[in-house]
């Protein structure tokens, strides 16, 4: 959608009040931009000049949504996926995963107790309810057999 939008300075101003705001992903910053109508060539050309200037930072913004998102309690494969959304590769998403220095199997037991209680499942369907509860919060398979099947290694 061309419209009269195509004004650089407007363009580049309006993706600083947006960093202003908070964080963005290069790829999302270029998306509310081109929403706003402004053209590929402009978006393109503001997203390099923010990022010479260094107001716009993918490193900064995945450490940034890293650390909010594990003090959520989500899983890790959720994170990678929330930032793989956003325009950010799994290897950049993992640095900054490891750097956090998260017990993942931990996080895992906070969230289902939080949701569930401290018993675990008594029968097979409440075990299936409670993988698919942890699944969804992005916790791996593996990470969800060692919680819900940790009856003594407390």
């Amino acid at each position: 959608m061309e419209t009269d939008d195509d004004n650089p300075e407007e363009a580049y101003e309006t993706g600083v009040r947006l960093l202003a705001r908070r964080e963005h992903a290069s790829r999302e910053l270029a998306q509310k931009l081109a929403r706003r109508g402004f053209s590929g060539d402009v978006v393109n050309d503001v997203v390099d000049r923010l990022f010479r200037e260094g107001y716009l930072s993918d490193d900064r913004f995945t450490e940034a949504f890293v650390r909010q998102r594990c003090e959520q309690g989500q899983g890790p494969l959720k994170i990678i996926a929330a930032l793989a959304e956003r325009g950010i590769d799994e290897a950049l998403a993992r640095q900054y995963l490891d750097r956090q220095d998260v017990d993942w199997i931990e996080q895992a037991r906070l969230a289902r107790s939080r949701r569930f209680g401290e018993n675990l499942p008594a029968d097979r369907r409440e075990w299936a309810r409670q993988a698919r509860f942890l699944a969804s919060r992005g916790f791996s398979s593996e990470q969800v057999y060692r919680v819900l099947d940790a009856r003594t290694d407390e």
